[in-house]
């Protein structure tokens, strides 16, 4: 719970303040290079920004999921979209498992040089033959004396080509050796040794800015105090940054969504066709006008979700229920965007081709559209478990 408060329409306004020095050439040419778009992710720094829910003492400003949230919307909303976004995602949940199960010294060592933008993080958890079944992971954390050896493969793991650090899930104890399966998953936070880890990206569909990867770990040697926590208790300590990872992921959805529908409306209003503007037919308004409903009742979702988790109250169906419904709207935006500029919408020049192909991750990960009807269904409505 953050014990900061801040005008939330004047941290919206500093933030675009900010994103308005990066605009469409410059999120296109990130789109095209494929280079990260460093001197975005420093001046979100230079601006005490990646910190912003992190504690005060190790230079982040304590406040709330919430705050985070209006955050990811605002630099989506930009145009910045999920290269915009992605940039920085990391930094905001990411850590969250130091901050309230590492020790003074692992908080001390970590977290300032994340904060300062001197260090950037991944998050090393998914496998290729676990996905999202992560008690089935089988990367291995083997002890050896003051180290722990570390060998098995990592997927899609974002921004492994420019990551000094990640925080990585690895098994300490065999599966067929515990009880419950959730039981011997260790989490490190730990360098990212290229000589020991080879970084093999992964080419996409879009947010080429922000990297995809494979990663290939053999022989890892991580200092036992990197460990996070107790061994063994790895799992449980992930599952505190799920939810504010799907709550800032519906905010940056609904974000993608209220740029597209910002810019169709522009160009209905200018284009004319039979001697009067597009925006006058409601074969083009009543679309975009529902976008528009959807995108605030989802955005509205995404904000009592991170209430509740600000107020330290169960929010497991709100921040599940807000991921997938900012997605859908945030996709459903762009096809709209794209429609109402006809032939434009497919050219670069508008952007939104670039938008519809970034919105469609939160429609895939970190949990699927699937599994949250899943979820909701077992949790909320009490059903039996399907799976």
């Amino acid at each position: 719970m953050s014990s900061q408060t801040i005008d939330h329409a004047e941290l919206r306004d500093a933030i675009l303040k900010i994103c308005a020095d990066f605009g469409d050439k410059y999120w296109m040419s990130h789109d095209e290079s494929g280079d990260f778009p460093e001197e975005f992710h420093q001046a979100i720094a230079a601006g005490g920004w990646l910190g912003i829910a992190m504690p005060e003492e190790y230079g982040g400003s304590n406040l709330g999921i919430t705050e985070a949230a209006i955050m990811m919307q605002a630099i989506a909303e930009s145009g910045a979209a999920m290269s915009g976004a992605s940039a920085i995602h990391m930094n905001i949940f990411g850590l969250t498992p130091v901050v309230r199960y590492g020790t003074e010294e692992q908080r001390q060592r970590f977290l300032p040089p994340l904060i300062a933008g001197k260090e950037k993080a991944c998050f090393a958890v998914t496998e290729p033959n676990a996905g999202l079944n992560t008690t089935s992971l089988t990367t291995r954390a083997v002890r050896d004396g003051d180290h722990y050896v570390l060998t098995g493969q990592k997927m899609w793991i974002s921004t492994a080509q420019v990551a000094d650090k990640m925080l990585i899930l690895a098994r300490t104890t065999p599966r067929e050796q515990v009880s419950k399966p959730t039981e011997g998953i260790s989490l490190f936070y730990t360098d990212l040794d290229r000589s020991k880890i080879e970084v093999r990206e992964i080419h996409k569909m879009g947010r080429a800015a922000v990297d995809s990867n494979a990663l290939f770990i053999d022989g890892l040697r991580v200092p036992k105090e990197d460990l996070i926590g107790e061994e063994g208790k790895g799992f449980y300590y992930i599952l505190h940054g799920m939810n504010p990872e799907r709550i800032l992921l519906g905010a940056e959805s609904v974000g993608v969504g209220f740029a597209a529908v910002k810019r169709a409306s522009q160009y209905a209003r200018e284009r004319e066709v039979f001697g009067r503007p597009i925006g006058m037919n409601q074969g083009i308004q009543h679309p975009l006008a529902r976008c528009w409903m959807e995108l605030e009742a989802a955005r509205l979702l995404v904000m009592e979700a991170a209430r509740r988790f600000d107020a330290d109250l169960d929010c497991g169906a709100q921040a599940n229920a807000a991921k997938f419904l900012g997605a859908e709207a945030g996709f459903k935006a762009c096809e709209t965007a794209i429609l109402t500029h006809g032939g434009m919408g497919y050219s670069k020049e508008y952007q939104i081709e670039r938008w519809f192909r970034e919105v469609m991750i939160p429609r895939i990960a970190p949990v699927s559209r699937e599994l949250v009807h899943c979820y909701i269904a077992e949790r909320v409505l009490g059903l039996p478990k399907s799976y």
